[in-house]
């Protein structure tokens, strides 16, 4: 039941030649520093990879990458952040909002790369989408009705729901922003919401435990860099295992085990590459408008709902990008 194409992306021969690689100056190689709060795995590097070769980069010749992740552990992130600042490296891509803001605390004259973030312009990263202002441009999903959208398609799937228990991360002003933005639909779809808060990894076994007490109905959770990466599967295990249908806003929160992934795919670290490129030839960050995916991918996985005994309508299956059997 797979329905979305893929492509697939050449490694070597004429099809994965560099088409850019004339526009690049002889014999430089550019550092490209990774910040991370969590390990940095396939789905991001391999795609961002693919994307600088299109680009005219190949690893190890023209770029070299300088991977900074603070292993869940936000706090080192001002540490790191310092690191590749000493190392001189010519653009610091981040994975999420904290690191946006530890990058941007450590240096004003590096091009940061968002890939992505919340809302920027709320946050205070960028004056504005269109004229950013200062160091920092890149990607962003702020969608004005995501929370809307992540509460209907959970519906859809559990149409008799009326309590729903929200996994946010409170130390995260843009999460507390979308926390607000839930609450107002919960209350637009006469659902109850439990707020359930984490600071850091340490905090799941407590959160796990306020989320049994609450006895939702499903669980919402509203992604960001201390509830992502080795965070999903972790998530996953914990709603299946209390039988509690759960939905979180990305697409690989169903291939980590969840019920459904709902938010951008891979098309964001295409566009992060983008930004990188053109910063490498020589744009300013200030001069570069925040982009948007254009693409949101809802992702469902069949085998959890079966374990849940969960039937999901048919109509929602339509609108699957993929579905995991």
């Amino acid at each position: 039941m797979e329905r979305r194409t893929f492509v697939t992306l050449i490694s070597g021969g004429l099809l994965g030649a560099p088409r850019a690689a004339a526009a690049q100056p002889a014999g430089k190689v550019y550092r490209i520093g990774i910040l991370a709060t969590y390990p940095v795995g396939p789905s991001f590097r391999d795609a961002f990879v693919a994307a600088l070769r299109e680009l005219g980069y190949v690893e190890g010749r023209n770029f070299v990458l300088e991977i900074r992740s603070a292993n869940n552990k936000p706090e080192r992130l001002p540490d790191l952040a310092a690191e590749l600042v000493r190392l001189n490296v010519d653009v610091i891509v981040t994975g999420g909002d904290s690191e946006v803001r530890a990058a941007m605390q450590t240096t004003k004259a590096i091009p940061i790369v968002m890939a992505p973030s919340g809302d920027p312009v709320r946050a205070g990263y960028v004056a504005s989408l269109a004229r950013p202002g200062g160091n920092v441009t890149g990607v962003s999903w702020m969608s004005p009705d995501r929370s809307a959208k992540l509460l209907e398609v959970l519906r859809d799937a559990v149409p008799k729901m009326s309590r729903v228990a929200v996994l946010w991360n409170s130390t995260n002003p843009v999460k507390a922003i979308d926390f607000g933005e839930t609450q107002r639909a919960a209350q637009a779809l006469r659902l109850t919401v439990s707020s359930i808060e984490v600071k850091a990894v340490k905090d799941f076994e407590t959160a796990f435990t306020a989320i049994t007490r609450a006895h939702p109905d499903a669980l919402l959770i509203l992604v960001d860099e201390v509830l992502s990466g080795e965070a999903r599967p972790r998530i996953a295990e914990f709603a299946l295992k209390r039988r509690v249908p759960s939905i979180a806003g990305s697409s690989g929160y169903a291939a980590a085990g969840g019920l459904i992934g709902y938010g951008p795919g891979q098309e964001m670290y295409r566009l992060a590459a983008g930004f990188v490129d053109k910063v490498l030839r020589g744009a300013k960050p200030s001069d570069l408008p925040v982009e948007q995916p254009t693409k949101i991918e809802l992702v469902i996985n069949l085998k959890t709902a079966k374990a849940l005994g969960l039937t999901i309508p048919p109509s929602l299956l339509l609108r699957a990008d993929e579905v995991i059997q």
